[in-house]
């Protein structure tokens, strides 16, 4: 017979030699004091990572080449473990050239800050490491979805939050969700017979709209091709018209229109397509609305913001992120939908080892068959928290804060000598969209070779950021303009100081080129 854990390997804070290994852990038998050092070591360089984030004397980033970072450490996997003092150094590692979201000078993604209490609620759910698909294995969890995502819907619009929703991992699932839904409500054959029982069906969405939109038709055997892009305005609005003619013309050629997807909040301009009037282009051709408010759904919590979804509540569905405007620890995705038990229907598959009949409470509990997923990860408890924390007002308030630094930044640069605005006007979310026009372009006439030299100066100057350390703001090209940068704000964290900053670095790692 094996000796036991216990025979073989003593529990104490160190074997013989002085060497702690996890088979020190629990659970083996008395582990308990190893254990509880280890992890308030684990504790400590988590609160020093946390304490840093906030520190602008840090850097954002202590940026390396992949090929340094390889050569540097030994991130192999060996036959033989580790100790825990190995173990705890390759954490602080880690965190050592691990990107800073929570550092108010970065705001190179959508996503970004780091809360607390957020932090707090993951610490937990990790610790519970239970599943989302039933109520007897995640009875708190599931409720605490069904409560929150029911408020959710309330604050769409929808009469005493009916409905149904379910978080997913991310925006691009939760779009492809609302894509699953409205085939399978306009054609309910698709589940068992495929795409060949059915027309060929084709979706709209903006040319600004986000690529999860076509990545979805091409998981679900639409395809990208019967995904119809829609023109814009040049603040990067869905034109109604040109939807409108585009659906006529797809019906012309046989056709079936079943999905429009709009935004509320593009990923570049941060543009609300006017909601109304494509609701009533979807009411009169019978086609589902989608909204995406993956990132412009938060601004729901405000009062004074969010009249820019005015019409979202005739949608079908919405997407909406709390890992990005309100500052959610990633990920936290709600796709909520307007009809109930439609979700259930469309994904249901009747597994008897999970989700049996005859169970001893309400089985309208147990969520899981109405996921994609069976394996779920307790995203909601993270928003939750946060929410009892901050009260709606809360959100608010950071919400409000983030839009107004926006419109700061705007305010600063839009008359500046070596700035040029994208699109005229104030934003119309914390997105701000510009060329940094280096000194050695401003005399030079509007032609293709001041565009190609143009091109060249966001990523140039984004690079010495990183090198440097200070900052991250994201650039990009957009149809036929050329790389600029677009400034997104969504860590209440920031102040305007920051912004100063901001505009004086780039100014600083760019005069010279």
């Amino acid at each position: 017979a094996q000796p036991s854990v216990c025979a073989e390997r003593p529990c104490s804070i160190a074997s013989e030699k002085g060497i702690k290994l996890s088979t020190n852990l629990l659970p083996a038998c008395n582990g308990e004091i190893t254990t509880m050092s280890f992890l308030q070591d684990i504790v400590d360089i988590l609160l020093q990572y946390v304490v840093k984030s906030f520190d602008r004397t840090t850097k954002v980033i202590d940026f390396h080449y992949p090929n340094e970072l390889l050569q540097e450490y030994n991130w192999e996997l060996a036959d033989q473990p580790q100790t825990l003092e190995e173990i705890l150094l390759n954490c602080r590692t880690t965190l050592k050239y691990a990107i800073k979201t929570g550092h108010p000078r970065y705001f190179n993604q959508l996503s970004t800050g780091l809360d607390m209490v957020g932090l707090a609620a993951d610490w937990l759910t990790s610790a519970a490491n239970t599943n989302m698909f039933t109520y007897e294995i995640a009875p708190v969890f599931v409720l605490l979805e069904y409560v929150t995502l029911r408020k959710m819907r309330e604050m769409v619009g929808w009469p005493g939050g009916c409905g149904d929703g379910i978080f997913s991992p991310g925006g691009a699932i939760s779009n492809m969700y609302a894509m699953l839904i409205a085939r399978f409500k306009m054609f309910p054959e698709v589940k068992e017979k495929g795409m060949a029982a059915i027309p060929r069906l084709v979706a709209f969405t903006s040319e600004h709209s986000h690529f999860s939109v076509k990545k979805g038709a091409a998981a679900l055997g639409i395809g990208t091709d019967s995904v119809i892009l829609i023109r814009c305005d040049e603040r990067g609005k869905m034109i109604p018209s040109d939807l409108e003619r585009r659906i006529l013309e797809a019906k012309q050629k046989g056709f079936v229109p079943f999905l429009v997807s709009a935004t509320a909040g593009t990923t570049v301009y941060g543009a609300f397509d006017p909601l109304i009037a494509i609701a009533d282009i979807c009411k009169k051709y019978k086609i589902w609305m989608h909204v995406d408010g993956a990132w412009g759904g938060g601004l729901l919590m405000s009062r004074k913001h969010k009249w820019k979804l005015n019409g979202v509540e005739r949608a079908n569905s919405v997407t909406w992120n709390p890992h990005k405007m309100m500052g959610v620890p990633l990920q936290c995705s709600a796709l909520l939908v307007r009809e109930e038990g439609l979700m259930q229907s469309c994904n249901q598959m009747h597994a008897s080892y999970l989700f049996q009949q005859d169970k001893h409470y309400d089985l309208s509990y147990d969520t899981g068959d109405k996921a994609l997923q069976c394996g779920r990860h307790v995203d909601v408890f993270k928003l939750w928290l946060m929410w009892r924390a901050k009260g709606t007002t809360g959100f608010e308030a950071q919400i409000d804060k983030c839009l107004e630094l926006a419109e700061y930044l705007y305010n600063k640069i839009k008359n500046r000598e070596g700035y040029e605005m994208v699109f005229d006007g104030k934003p119309q979310h914390t997105n701000v969209c510009f060329w940094y026009i280096p000194p050695s372009l401003r005399s030079m006439e509007d032609n293709e070779e001041r565009m190609s030299r143009l091109m060249k100066v966001a990523p140039v100057i984004k690079a010495r950021m990183m090198e440097y350390g200070t900052t991250m703001v994201s650039y990009q090209p957009l149809g036929d303009k050329v790389n600029f940068f677009r400034m997104v704000i969504s860590n209440p964290a920031a102040t305007h100081q920051d912004i100063d900053f901001l505009i004086d670095e780039i100014e600083r790692l760019g005069q010279d080129l």
